[in-house]
């Protein structure tokens, strides 16, 4: 007896997958094999480098200070002159008194309320009048008119207020400017540059959990033959 066999004519070479992946998949693939400090690394290059650079760009800062002491007049309450100390580092940088530095100074009104800041101490009766400019001598000029302003408004009211203010020490032309450097930018840029790092190296996606590889099953022609040889 003669088995029959269906003749069955089947393609059992399986089909290739494409050679080539995918344009977009391989940068995504070559960023995923990275190790996760390089995130840490690359904020940390990029934000230093971006600080020491804007320290280089920026033009330097100078600050000036000079300071002016209130005294008490005979037979007035010496804790009356911390008193008026605070009320006068108030109203230094208020426009009647920046009315007049200005004419000394050489600048606007304008300038001088944008540059020119006040300091008083609890303990003592004096003020500081600290000024900046990118010009060291302009920076000097200013504390000194903002300065010679105020003494002359004090004095101005002495017998009601019974307290005189006397110029206690000049500005001088500041040598080094008061503005971070280039390498103090550089160290802020890098910290937070490693710190957007550490963000993202904790935003990231995970990788998925790789699966086991499905089972094969044999093919078509290959169960024909299987059957043949029965």
């Amino acid at each position: 007896m003669t088995d029959r066999t269906t003749d069955c004519t089947t393609d059992s070479t399986p089909d290739r997958p494409s050679d080539s992946p995918t344009r977009g998949s391989a940068p995504l693939a070559r960023g995923r094999s990275l190790p996760p400090w390089s995130l840490l690394a690359a904020g940390a290059l990029l934000g230093g480098l971006a600080g020491g650079a804007y320290g280089v760009v920026k033009a330097p800062v100078y600050t000036a200070t000079s300071y002016v002491v209130a005294v008490p007049a005979e037979g007035s309450d010496p804790q009356s002159a911390l008193g008026f100390a605070q009320a006068y580092g108030r109203v230094a940088t208020q426009v009647a008194v920046l009315g007049d530095a200005q004419v000394w100074a050489g600048v606007s009104v304008g300038t001088l309320k944008k540059n020119v800041r006040t300091a008083t101490s609890p303990d003592a009766p004096m003020v500081a009048v600290s000024a900046t400019s990118a010009r060291p001598d302009l920076a000097a000029d200013m504390a000194n008119a903002v300065s010679r302003a105020l003494t002359r408004h004090a004095n101005d009211s002495e017998r009601s207020t019974r307290v005189e203010l006397q110029e206690f020490a000049r500005a001088t032309r500041p040598t080094e400017a008061s503005s971070a450097s280039s390498t103090v930018t550089g160290l802020v840029g890098t910290a937070a540059g490693g710190l957007l790092g550490g963000l993202a190296l904790l935003v990231r996606p995970r990788r998925a959990p790789q699966t086991p590889p499905a089972a094969s099953v044999p093919g078509p022609a290959l169960a024909a033959d299987t059957r043949g040889q029965l």
